[in-house]
């Protein structure tokens, strides 16, 4: 059945991506599988991620369009205890596609004036939004007179925020930058929200 064959070759290509960020590849393939519940995958964005602080923490991000949902899947290095040292979190959710607000597609351009059509950007940043967490952002409102000293209070800036993946060519490559502009492009037209870029 060709309808079979598609939904076989979307879940291999995600667990391919999976395997490839190789960041405990069997436990991502687990809590995926709960969460999507046998439907189908349409689209997909896997996201590895490493941070220093004190210690390398790594990190990983699963974004799965299905018909009816928005799937994602958060995977951390999460701190152990004498028992089990090593440790990590994993959490999924479920969105309803009729849920997203926003799909806010953010386009950084090296050398812009010299920009073709069909050229990639060096980096994506791809910023999902459907109500349960928002950022705000904060400023002293400036007053034009330099000569005051009246507190005129702040202004702020509220950002959907419930899914933030960034996407560096010169880190990753530009295959990586092509499949997140495909996974956004994907994930607009299923929501209907259209889509906001920045450049």
């Amino acid at each position: 059945m060709p309808h079979a064959t598609a939904r076989e070759n979307h879940r291999a290509d995600l667990s391919a991506h999976v395997r490839r960020a190789g960041y405990y590849p069997d436990l991502v393939e687990d809590v995926l599988d709960v969460a999507l519940a046998d439907e189908d995958v349409l689209a997909h964005l896997v996201q590895a991620e490493t941070t220093f602080d004190d210690t390398v923490r790594r990190h990983l991000t699963v974004l799965a369009l299905t018909p009816s949902r928005l799937v994602t899947a958060h995977v951390d290095d999460h701190e152990g205890d004498a028992a089990h040292p090593s440790s990590a979190a994993a959490t999924t959710e479920a969105v309803p596609l009729s849920e997203i607000r926003s799909v806010v597609l953010t386009h950084v351009v090296d050398e812009p004036a010299q920009h073709s059509p069909g050229d990639s950007a060096s980096e994506l940043t791809l910023a999902i939004g459907w109500g349960a967490v928002s950022r705000i952002d904060l400023e002293p409102v400036q007053c034009p007179d330099p000569a005051c000293e009246a507190d005129h209070g702040l202004s702020g800036q509220l950002t959907p925020d419930d899914v933030v993946v960034r996407v560096s060519g010169a880190a990753e490559g530009r295959d990586a930058l092509r499949r997140a502009a495909a996974f956004a492009r994907a994930l607009s037209g299923a929501t209907g929200v259209g889509g906001r870029t920045s450049r």
